[in-house]
């Protein structure tokens, strides 16, 4: 009987296209929700500043101007991948504030549901600060690793 060993270097490895395709599309998506969210907030800045006054917070006026900056800034640097880690680690700390401030009380399952969404939204964006933009970014063409999927196809 004989056996066969794998050795650590003979395991597969996803193709360069693939590490730097996937790290993109998740970027996506999660800045979607951002750049979604501001664009309801610019459409209607009364009612936006009307619902921040209602939960208590102070100076609704430039929480709103201030919610309007992270998430559009956030959510574009998000999108592209520049300065991703930071972006990504700001938008964590906005959308688990978010969370306590507008979504806390979770005997409703309404205000329970979005609490955890905004508890997941921060987690898949705290994988983004862990592990970078990936390939497709402007972190990495800044790196000069932008033609790096190129080279190892």
């Amino acid at each position: 009987m004989t056996t066969t060993a794998i050795r650590v270097s003979e395991r597969v490895r996803p193709s360069a296209t693939l590490t730097a395709v996937v790290p993109f599309v998740g970027r996506a998506l999660l800045s979607a929700i951002f750049l979604m969210s501001v664009v309801g907030k610019l459409q209607a800045p009364a009612a936006t500043i009307g619902y921040i006054a209602s939960v208590g917070l102070p100076f609704p006026s430039l929480a709103y101007g201030i919610a309007v900056l992270i998430e559009l800034a956030g959510g574009l640097a998000l999108l592209v991948g520049y300065r991703t880690q930071i972006a990504a680690g700001a938008l964590a700390v906005y959308t688990l504030a978010a969370a306590v401030g507008f979504h806390s009380n979770l005997a409703d399952l309404n205000q329970f549901i979005h609490f955890f969404k905004n508890v997941a939204i921060a987690g898949g964006l705290l994988q983004v600060v862990a592990f970078g933009a990936g390939g497709f970014s402007l972190d990495a063409y800044r790196r000069g690793k932008g033609s790096e999927v190129a080279a190892h196809q």
